[in-house]
């Protein structure tokens, strides 16, 4: 009976002992090693990019595509499709449960076919599609202090000899003392990231305020700057041939807004190529395909959501200024609107 309990004993001890030792025991967190990644860029120019990478001790992975997006993947397999041609360094972290990490950058060269998603080349007479085109219509200032009355009328905005023409013109109408258009395909047609081409050629006239640009669609929701703004051309006819392009969006709107200029030779004389290349990674303005300034987008600011389209020839208000004495009226000439994807 003693040679049993002892034995008994023994066992109860050497239990306890294996569970101290066990709860005493620490828990190793090996940090990852040997991270591998590698890249497989599709050859259909679609912009799709499958990544794969992996590392000893790895949980998880974080992904910067290069562009401004960023992506946790816990599998380390991902494929990514880039919206634009470029050359992107791609930075992957291989994080373990404890937080530890190493990282590996890799560079892919991406090349992106677009397509023509929407146009209006005005090749038909008469007055704007309506299928693709409304107007805003009125007066009031527009939120700028301008000095005409916007109006549906064909004397205002026409299609003829495969242009349209939006003219300004002055006249006594409904209180105001000139007339012109704004066209917009607001609830007609909208699109997120992509390139936007503007053929024109540029009125005549102190005073004359021509632009085409783009609104935020969520504009009635949440208004104007929160919807975003992106000018992909504006000129003075106070400042013959220098071109604007600009950004308005919650604190740098009006007077603070980004953008830049260019002076051009023929603004009013001859057609130019005025574009915006928009991702989200950044926005792009160019003039004959020469690109004169760079915005970096990020996902917290209101250029990554559907966009439309606007076109106008205002008149004075606080960018357009004063308007000449003798002006009696000035045409704002677009060959056609364009946008890729």
């Amino acid at each position: 009976m003693r040679l049993l309990f002892s034995f008994l004993v023994l066992i109860i001890a050497v239990f306890i002992l294996g569970a101290c030792s066990k709860k005493d025991t620490p828990i190793v967190n090996l940090a990852p090693s040997n991270l591998s990644v590698t890249a497989s860029v599709g050859t259909d120019n679609s912009g799709n990019v499958s990544f794969i990478a992996s590392a000893t001790n790895a949980s998880t992975y974080d992904y910067d595509f290069g562009n401004g997006i960023f992506q946790t993947v816990p599998s380390g397999i991902v494929t990514y499709k880039y919206p634009a041609t470029g050359n992107y360094i791609v930075n992957v972290i291989a994080k373990n449960t404890a937080g530890q990490t190493i990282s590996k950058s890799i560079s892919v060269a991406v090349t992106v076919a677009v397509s023509l998603i929407w146009s209006d080349e005005f090749d038909q007479p008469g007055a704007p599609n309506p299928a693709k085109w409304g107007y805003d219509v009125g007066a009031g200032g527009w939120g700028n202090a301008e000095l005409q009355s916007y109006t549906s009328r064909i004397e205002n905005a026409v299609v003829s000899n495969g242009t349209l023409k939006i003219i300004a013109i002055k006249e006594n109408y409904s209180g105001s003392s000139y007339t012109s258009a704004r066209l917009l395909t607001k609830e007609k047609f909208s699109f997120k990231y992509g390139k936007v081409e503007v053929k024109a050629k540029m009125p005549t006239g102190i005073g004359t305020w021509p632009a085409a640009w783009m609104l935020g669609s969520n504009f009635n929701t949440v208004s104007w700057p929160n919807c975003g703004e992106i000018d992909v051309v504006e000129h003075k006819g106070s400042d013959v041939n220098k071109i604007y392009g600009t950004l308005h969006y919650p604190g740098h709107f009006a007077g603070t807004a980004d953008g830049a200029t260019k002076v051009i030779s023929g603004a009013t004389t001859e057609f130019h190529i005025y574009s915006c290349e928009w991702s989200a990674a950044s926005i792009k303005f160019y003039v004959d395909e020469v690109v004169y300034y760079s915005f970096a987008n990020n996902n917290t600011l209101p250029f990554n959501q559907n966009f439309f389209v606007l076109i106008n020839l205002a008149m004075g208000g606080n960018f357009g200024g004063s308007v000449d004495a003798g002006f009696t009226n000035a045409t704002f000439e677009v060959d056609y609107v364009r946008v890729y994807q």
